[in-house]
């Protein structure tokens, strides 16, 4: 079996659930100190993380990822067992296939491959792992970064595994993602017997022309990376379950997922006025997820899209498009940052599945990557 497909397979088999790691990362490091890097584990939490590091000087090229995977859902929902690798008309089957265990494999493969070629090579690679990326993402690669920090060590470079890819491997590199401010909005109300709403004050009835003002807000035009922001109002919850009760409380859920064009002050200072002006009896309790961020350009993207034109063929997209990952915690750190991973079609459904030629593909971009940043 081709070599980055085994050890995508070996990942997949391990059952690592979020948060638990169920030994990918032993695996992972195992592959990796023989090969010379040094590797530390750090258990944040109930969260298992490693951080590996190869070369004494030069800049330093970083690996991010996660083994963690999503919950399969019924299993019997699936046409093989999620956790049994399974291959079928040229698609390796299984929970993390995608996202992201194939890239993991691809990781290392392409690390073996370029320290065979460049034993004595320039500059530092290091691995930043997570399993912690599917969950609150609390002790995780936030916990690393800060281990990091007390060590004195700084990324150039970090390639983040996430399946970036649309319909062809590197058709799509995510060169930086939207801002993700969530929102718990409480209105509060009198409650009373619906027969007599003079001695009652209906939530409901005060919250709904607010929150239809929000929805219709346009909070910037975006820009040339970035969509314009939007907002979704994801639940609202209010009465007692009687149809006779005026309720006294209502609930909404809404999520900002904002460009660079606003910043979440500005968010949350625009929504509380627009609130205030509705005369709401409210309180709001907000949670940043993450900031927008952005590598326009650089050293990264060039070696980037030049070994996928090389590779493949393609002009590679560079888009900001989708939810947000964990390079939203190590672009503040100065570092270039892109996605690169496989194609997403499948992720966090049953029967997620990854071309089995795309492995060593990928594994043979990233080496490339590696040379171009480290050795030319």
């Amino acid at each position: 079996m081709e070599r980055t497909l085994e050890l995508c397979c070996e990942l997949i088999q391990r059952a690592s659930v979020t948060p638990d790691d169920a030994g990918c990362q032993v695996l992972m490091m195992q592959r990796l100190r023989a090969i010379g890097f040094q590797c530390t584990p750090l258990r944040f939490g109930e969260v298992d993380n490693f951080w590996a590091v190869r070369g004494d000087s030069g800049p330093l090229l970083v690996f991010a990822g996660h083994t963690d995977v999503v919950p399969t859902g019924p299993e019997e929902a699936w046409d093989s067992a999620p956790f049994s690798p399974t291959l079928r008309d040229g698609m390796l089957y299984g929970r993390g296939a995608a996202d992201m265990k194939g890239s993991l494999a691809a990781m290392v493969i392409a690390c073996e491959d370029f320290v065979a070629a460049h034993p004595e090579h320039p500059g530092r690679i290091g691995f930043l792992i997570t399993a912690d990326e599917e969950g609150p993402a609390v002790n995780g690669t936030v916990k690393v970064l800060d281990y990091l920090r007390q060590q004195g060590e700084q990324i150039d470079w970090c390639l983040v595994g996430e399946p970036s890819s649309s319909a062809e491997l590197g058709d799509v590199v995510k060169n930086g993602r939207r801002g993700s401010l969530g929102a718990v909005l409480t209105v509060k109300g009198v409650q009373g017997h619906i027969a007599y709403p003079q001695l009652a004050d209906n939530p409901i009835h005060r919250a709904l022309p607010a929150l239809h003002a929000l929805s219709l807000q346009r909070w910037d035009q975006g820009n040339d990376f970035f969509p314009a922001t939007s907002l979704q109002i994801s639940n609202i919850n209010s009465g007692t379950g009687a149809t006779n009760v005026i309720p006294g409380e209502l609930t909404a859920l809404f999520n900002f997922r904002f460009s660079t064009e606003v910043t979440a002050a500005d968010l949350r200072r625009r929504t509380e006025t627009l609130l205030d002006a509705h005369a709401l009896d409210y309180s709001i309790d907000w949670q940043l997820s993450g900031e927008p961020f952005l590598t326009a350009s650089g050293e990264l993207v060039a070696a980037v899209v030049d070994c996928i034109r090389e590779a493949t063929g393609l002009e590679t997209e560079l888009s900001t498009a989708g939810g947000t990952s964990d390079g939203r915690f190590i672009a503040p750190t100065g570092a270039q940052v892109l996605e690169l991973g496989p194609v997403n079609a499948t992720i966090h459904q049953r029967n997620e599945c990854v071309r089995t030629a795309d492995l060593p593909r990928l594994a043979g971009l990233y080496q490339g990557i590696i040379t171009r940043l480290l050795c030319q």
